[in-house]
């Protein structure tokens, strides 16, 4: 401990982690409205080790930090599993929902932030400050948070663009993780939507055993963990080429590209049928992918320090009830509709708060939720992330830079 500062090392933050996964899940076994409304459990147990820490921050003065350097790294499986679980023919037929997502999603970034703006020039500051609470923070992220706070500071003269960028991504990630189920259990209630039922999961496995074809081997594993490590190489040499032609990507989009690469290559090379004989190794993925990002969400949630929202409250819960109430609205009246109006519609409309208020993670782990309990949804498990963690950080770049002038 140094100067009210208590470090966890890597070793028994990642062991915290796996216990804290463990203790979600038992809440929402626990607590029967927890499961019938899919609040994910890796959000649970995050959120309950947030609270803690928070609570030896404003009582004993203690600010506890953890090394969550591994974390990333199971971004990278996870989306590496979702790409090698990704059929090229599934991906073709995405094409039109893709688009159509990807417009819905950019005209409301642009809602989003003339909400934002509003809100700030009611406060009585900058408009410019309230896009540190609308895109920004909340579509964008942690990174686009990062990267455009110091930007608004140094041109536009905003001191807390950073805190209000901060403590605007914290509650927009916790909102986030919250209404993706309910949303998706409503629709699928209050339009009497039939779940596929099919228990071949991009992620996990499903909530009843019954659902489980066959039993996994350790073989099934193993197989299934090579194949992830060749698609991390092949990834990250995708992302070198693209550094040396001057175009950034998020590892994990690479990831996602070799996956599917891999994958197809493959199908292509030994035929689909012999693909479905591999329905272990299959298994084996979605396993590894739900474990991996059981993990990293309940990190990213570890790592929450809450108390940094104490100085903007009053701003930010404003700005972030009125960004939640638009987000749900948005999304059970436009998304839903727009995109189908069907079981696959209603798991991209549980993910879209993700992508609206959290982060690409937090769209995937509420799309999984719902896939557990109704069935997978195949085509959702494409394109939201290919919006998500591609094109609109694209679009969201354009839109920030037009609306502030920077």
């Amino acid at each position: 401990m140094q100067d009210n500062t208590f470090l966890v090392e890597g070793l028994v933050s990642f062991t915290l982690a796996i216990m804290l996964l463990f203790a979600g899940k038992r809440l929402a076994q626990r607590y029967e409205p927890l499961g019938r409304y899919s609040i994910p459990e890796p959000v649970l147990g995050g959120f309950l080790c947030a609270a803690v820490t928070a609570v030896l921050f404003y009582i004993l003065d203690i600010e506890v930090v953890f090394d969550l350097e591994v974390r990333d790294v199971l971004l990278l499986y996870f989306f590496a599993g979702i790409g090698l679980k990704s059929d090229i023919r599934n991906l073709v037929k995405g094409g039109r929902p893709l688009l159509i997502l990807l417009v819905l999603a950019s005209v409301f970034i642009v809602l989003q932030n003339l909400l934002s703006m509003g809100v700030a020039s009611g406060f009585g500051l900058d408009p410019r400050a309230g896009l540190m609470l609308g895109s920004i923070s909340l579509t964008g992220g942690v990174g686009t948070t990062l990267a455009w706070a110091p930007l608004f500071t140094e041109q536009l003269g905003i001191e807390n663009a950073m805190e209000l960028g901060i403590a605007s991504n914290t509650v927009g990630l916790i909102a986030a993780c919250c209404i993706g189920g309910p949303i998706a259990n409503y629709l699928i209630r209050r339009h009497a939507l039939t779940p596929s039922r099919d228990s071949d999961l991009e992620v996990g496995v499903p909530a009843t055993s019954a659902d489980i074809s066959a039993p996994i081997s350790h073989y099934d594993i193993l197989w299934a963990w090579m194949w992830l490590n060749m698609t991390l190489m092949l990834g990250h040499g995708f992302n070198l080429l693209l550094l040396n032609s001057g175009i950034t990507l998020p590892s994990f989009v690479s990831c996602l590209l070799a996956g599917i690469v891999i994958r197809n290559l493959l199908q292509a090379a030994i035929g689909s049928q012999r693909i479905k004989h591999w329905s272990g190794a299959g298994q084996g993925l979605a396993l590894i992918s739900d474990i991996c990002l059981g993990m990293f969400l309940v990190m990213a949630l570890m790592g929450l320090q809450l108390w940094q929202l104490g100085g903007v409250l009053v701003f930010v819960v404003t700005a972030l009830t009125l960004q939640i109430t638009l987000t749900i609205l948005y999304t059970v009246l436009l998304v839903f509709r727009c995109m189908g109006r069907n079981y696959e519609a209603s798991v991209i409309a549980a993910g879209f708060g993700g992508i609206a208020l959290g982060s690409t993670a937090t769209a995937i782990v509420n799309m999984t939720a719902v896939t557990q309990r109704y069935g997978a949804a195949h085509q959702a498990f494409i394109i939201v992330p290919l919006v998500c963690g591609f094109f609109i950080d694209i679009v969201n770049a354009l839109i920030i830079s037009l609306m502030s002038g920077v």
